[in-house]
């Protein structure tokens, strides 16, 4: 028997526990009606549970990788904080599967394999609630875990000749190429955890590997302690015990490894000439694998691919973004991992170009959220741990140490301090957009590879705030435009300008489910985007976004643009403002969803929905982050505005603006307003060619 067909066993049990397990599910009292899926609607080719060679298990970072690559060496420290090491105890994670798993029992199966790739692999995805995760799984992606995969689209097998073996070896389970919409189709490589991992531990890497009699230039010197420790794992030709080697890859320096959780699709949908989604029947996988037939649950690869950023020799950022002294940008890996000097094991040599594994992204609240629970200072109170939490710290039980807990504050840090670089913005007074009235046109520049925001739509949004002042001094502004209530953390929607998109069912699938076909949170249903107007990158196309169910949605962008302009009431009195634009990861209205609708919502006060909420809180409820900000010093005036004059702020011009015209003219007056009032022909300052103008302007002419 090959072990496709072992594999294809393996499900048909999954399928009945699924079954075993769905009333227990769907028991509680919900506003909707689950979708009749099994596990195998959502099977996605690639590396199977259960498909690694015995011994071969894949390796928790915090146990094998950190000995050569923590201390001196900063690769372990820099990646144990980020979100990719806490995916598998991420809060928002484990309430989001709960709801899932309810609407479309065995969805849980498509999280996990990206969330928790090493249960995934090992057949712990099952039950798809995640219920059968370790404390070893939830080390999230780990070393060994990316540092196996294998390039399913390389035909050329340029790390290895093995890897022929390994693909060949998947049988029908091997991944195929998803071509996107256009006319004519486009490779669009992977996603949604497609992934195919070496069934042996061979590990793979950026750098040319020395071995023995070959020390080519820029050689990693890794290859006799990698094979020492994973001796007698391999078998050499022979079939005798043997060390496992490692390999220079390719695939681990190009984007294309990045799409495999960066594109993510739900497989329980296809869509039909009218581009409706229809439900592929209970227990039925999809019929084709290509992503671009599914439906759309993030799609920042395809963003990327589409960009100006994926053309031969990137993007002249001017440094934004890379390698200190690198000016032009293509990969991810520039952007998020890029390169800098460091000693990349505990061997004494250091290099000028070792990828940082911070892993720079959006994740902000979220991380501190985890430190706390699971640091030293948790868990939060009236919330247990994962019931096989066993580190021991102060002598209390906690998932990780203090050191660990600092490294996730640190990641969150960091990452706040990344979205900085992630948009400019710049200001005009315009009286050409409204005839007749002075507005304020505020244009948000879009300076990263994909939209923004990107990534997870549910909850993830951006957002500009106004402020206005008059010539008072005062600091606190006459006009806010997107206020944002810090306590009860709620935006103003009626004022504010926010980028976001908004998925839900089509008209077949919620009439299926008991709901509007309309905007909504039940991701398990999100085949059509209501809305998107998210600012596209550098590079776009309508078209070509159209071609990756990507195009914007309700809004307009024209071919190239990569900005968005708002244009802004000036209220009376204003002299000058304040223009932020803010980014926040997880929304009021969304971490309620997902409370309120947990299956759990009514029995259990400390379900996952619960938690993931009252660490939400606990928190500071994803204070937004602040991205750019126009006047930061100091509000900056209005310049442009027409009805000069006004020189003492009463919004009238009179004899009472004689006094402070007069200490213009003499330099007796270190007002901004008042020295840009009396400045009436804007040219020089206030002098005598002013007086006229403001003669007029007192007589009325």
């Amino acid at each position: 028997m090959t072990k496709s067909s072992d594999n294809r066993t393996r499900r048909a049990a999954m399928t009945f526990i699924a079954f075993a397990i769905a009333p227990l599910a769907m028991a509680q009292a919900q506003p909707v009606t689950p979708l009749p899926t099994t596990i195998e609607n959502f099977f996605l080719r690639g590396t199977q549970p259960l498909h690694l060679e015995p011994d071969n298990e894949i390796v928790p970072a915090s146990e094998d990788c950190a000995f050569c690559h923590a201390n001196a060496a900063p690769i372990y420290d820099e990646w144990r904080g980020t979100l990719m090491a806490q995916a598998a105890r991420d809060p928002v994670f484990y309430a989001c599967l709960d709801i899932v798993e309810h609407d479309a029992p065995g969805a849980g199966d498509a999280c996990i394999r990206c969330h928790a790739p090493k249960a995934w692999l090992e057949g712990r995805s099952t039950p798809t609630n995640g219920a059968a995760i370790t404390a070893q799984d939830r080390d999230g992606i780990t070393c060994n875990f990316c540092h196996r995969l294998v390039d399913p689209f390389d035909s050329n097998y340029s790390a290895t000749e093995l890897d022929a073996f390994v693909l060949n070896d998947l049988g029908s389970d091997r991944p195929v190429q998803s071509f996107d919409l256009g006319t004519p189709s486009q490779p669009g490589f992977g996603g949604s955890g497609s992934y195919v991992i070496d069934p042996f531990d061979r590990r793979r890497g950026p750098f040319p590997v020395a071995t023995e009699g070959n020390n080519p230039p820029n050689a990693a010197f890794c290859n006799d302690f990698h094979w020492a420790v994973t001796y007698p794992k391999c078998e050499s030709d022979f079939g005798t015990p043997d060390g496992c080697p490692t390999f220079e890859s390719p695939f681990h320096r190009s984007s294309e490894l990045c799409a495999t959780c960066h594109d993510v699709s739900f497989p329980h949908v296809s869509y039909n000439a009218q581009g409706q989604a229809v439900f592929n029947g209970s227990g039925v996988a999809h019929p084709d694998g290509n992503k671009y037939n599914m439906a759309p649950e993030q799609r920042t690869f395809s963003e990327w691919l589409k960009s100006e950023f994926a053309q031969p020799g990137g993007v002249d950022m001017g440094g934004r973004f890379g390698a200190e002294g690198q000016l032009s940008v293509s990969s991810c890996q520039d952007c998020h991992m890029p390169r800098r000097s460091a000693q990349p094991c505990i061997s004494p040599s250091v290099r000028p170009d070792v990828p940082n594994h911070s892993f720079f992204g959006a994740a902000t609240w979220v991380l501190d959220a985890i430190a706390l629970h699971y640091g030293p200072e948790g868990p939060i109170a009236g919330f247990p741990l994962f019931p096989d939490s066993q580190e021991f710290c102060e002598g209390d039980i906690h998932e990780f140490c203090g050191e660990t807990a600092q490294a996730v504050r640190n990641s969150g840090s960091r990452n706040r301090q990344f979205l900085t670089r992630a948009a400019d913005l710049e200001a005009y007074v315009d009286d050409e957009h409204t005839p007749g009235e002075s507005t304020l046109r505020i244009r948000v520049i879009n300076q990263t590879g994909h939209k923004l925001p990107t990534g997870y739509i549910e909850g993830r949004r951006i957002f500009l705030t106004v402020e206005y002042f008059d010539c008072s001094g005062s600091e606190e502004p006459i006009a806010v435009f997107g206020q944002y209530d810090a306590a009860t953390a709620t935006l103003d929607h009626s004022t504010t300008k926010v980028y976001h998109a908004e998925m839900g069912p089509d008209e077949g699938i919620a009439a299926a489910v008991n709901l509007p076909a309309a905007p909504s949170a039940h991701s398990a249903f999100a085949v059509k985007r209501f809305y998107d107007n998210r600012i596209p990158p550098r590079g776009f196309n309508n078209a070509e976004f159209s071609a990756i169910q990507a195009q914007p949605v309700g809004y307009d962008y024209a071919d190239g643009q990569y900005w968005d302009d708002t244009w802004f009431q000036i209220p009376q009195g204003a002299v000058a403002a304040r223009v932020s634009l803010y980014y926040q990861q997880t929304t009021r209205e969304y971490i309620e969803f997902l409370r309120d609708n947990n299956p759990q919502a009514q029995s259990n006060p400390t379900n996952r929905g619960e938690l993931a909420y009252a660490l939400w809180t606990a928190a500071g409820k994803s204070a937004p982050v602040l991205m750019a900000r126009l006047g930061a010093d100091a509000p900056f005036d209005l310049n442009d505005l027409p009805g000069g004059g006004d020189t003492n702020c009463d919004g009238l011009v009179n004899a009472d603006d004689i006094p402070a015209f007069v200490d213009a003219l003499l330099g007796l007056t270190k007002s901004r307003h008042v020295l840009r009032a009396a400045d009436l022909d804007r040219i020089d300052g206030p002098d005598g060619a002013d007086i006229q103008i403001f003669v007029n302007l007192l007589l009325g002419n």
